[in-house]
């Protein structure tokens, strides 16, 4: 891999992770690769007899067609042996020579490299819909073992519309592994939305600050400090004991975060600022970050890229500054447009000239190498006759 600390490739992703990129590398990998959420199971899973030439058909367009040589490709994988090879075995026995086992084929080899050059302490978010996101579970699980899975995260892309004979779809899914125990790990919040607020911190000071009452007692009696009486009250009484140390009460109390209620003997309560507290722990399911609109700033016009907000949560709690992040699928370049922004290293990788092109207008004055991209019209003509063409994505 070159020494340049941001690297844009022009190419296909397999040949340029297995041509350039280091093992144990990448500290985070995003992907989204190319799939149409559109297509229905009947063109996914329809049969092939595999006649149609390589060369008519695009291995990475919106459907993944099976033909020669996506056989060739499932073949040479199970040839290989181990767990992905059973995995494909399973796949070709339950989906047949269809679409939808060309997707998988084509994916194995590539999820197998990114697991080479992923860190021991790397993480992997793989964006998919529900049309395949349960067969990739299974792939992942056989290249980066079933102990690597942290979460599957439901993201809202959409707002309800009808659709004819069943629920309205409106979310894509992502597949978060850690490739180990030691991957990195921070904590991200989000706001808390009006009506948790409304409800839970319905107290205002003299300030204008919004606070709850927290009960300042835990279940159970204790026999050190926290058990002891504080103002004259005893938690033993009540089978309960301080949640702090009386000292740290009192510390509170000076600071006026100390309700006391007028009644006699009523015990009294911690006043939980709303602007002291991070915000909501992030969960599984985003439902906080809106597609992009029509009239969004960083709107550019492809029907499949991602808000950067979504990116940004991933890669503050998967990553760190200067740590290296690669999207493999990298289309209008919004992955590496954030991790730009967030002080990440990068490497960006995609198979067309349009997208190259999108990526170095919106990086602007940002400094980085584009490795591959045709520099004349004959060399351009020469790039589009060796490679298949891939669809841009975030």
């Amino acid at each position: 891999m070159a020494e340049t600390a941001n690297l844009l490739y022009y190419g296909d992703n397999l040949d340029v992770l297995r041509r350039h990129v280091e093992d144990e590398s990448v500290d985070l990998v995003y992907l989204d690769p190319p799939f149409n959420s559109n297509a229905t199971y009947n063109v996914l899973f329809v049969e092939h007899n595999g006649s149609h030439a390589a060369a008519q058909i695009q291995a990475f367009g919106d459907t993944w067609h099976w033909d020669a040589a996506a056989a060739e490709v499932c073949q040479e994988i199970i040839e290989v042996g181990g767990k992905v090879s059973e995995a494909m075995q399973a796949f070709r026995h339950l989906l047949g020579n269809s679409n939808m086992l060309a997707y998988l084929a084509m994916m194995a080899p590539r999820l197998m490299e990114l697991h080479r050059v992923l860190k021991s302490t790397g993480s992997i978010y793989l964006h998919c819909d529900p049309t395949a996101s349960h067969y990739l579970k299974i792939l992942m699980d056989a290249i980066f073992g079933a102990e690597s899975f942290r979460n599957e995260i439901i993201w809202k892309r959409g707002h309800g519309h009808n659709s004819a004979k069943r629920y309205g779809a409106v979310h894509d899914t992502l597949l978060f592994y850690a490739k180990s125990d030691s991957s990195t790990w921070n904590p991200v919040f989000h706001q808390y939305d009006d009506r948790y607020t409304g409800k839970h911190y319905s107290h205002v000071d003299e300030q204008g600050r919004r606070y709850k009452h927290e009960n300042p007692t835990g279940a159970g009696v204790s026999k050190g400090v926290t058990g002891q009486p504080w103002r004259g009250i005893d938690p033993t009484a009540k089978g309960r004991h301080w949640a702090r140390p009386p000292e740290e009460l009192e510390e509170l109390d000076r600071q006026g975060k100390v309700y006391w209620p007028s009644k006699p003997g009523a015990w009294p309560y911690l006043k939980v600022y709303l602007d002291d507290m991070e915000g909501q722990p992030a969960q599984d399911v985003w439902t906080d970050i809106p597609v992009i609109n029509m009239m969004a700033k960083e709107r550019l016009g492809y029907p499949t890229q991602k808000p950067e907000a979504l990116l940004e949560r991933l890669m503050l709690a998967s990553s760190n500054p200067g740590d290296m992040v690669l999207d493999p699928f990298c289309g209008c370049g919004t992955t590496i447009a954030v991790a730009q922004g967030l002080n990440r290293r990068w490497i960006g990788i995609d198979i067309t000239q349009a997208a190259i092109v999108v990526i170095k207008q919106r990086l602007g004055e940002a400094q980085y190498e584009v490795i591959g991209e045709p520099v004349s019209v004959p060399d351009a003509h020469l790039e589009s006759e060796q490679r298949q063409p891939q669809e841009q994505q975030p």
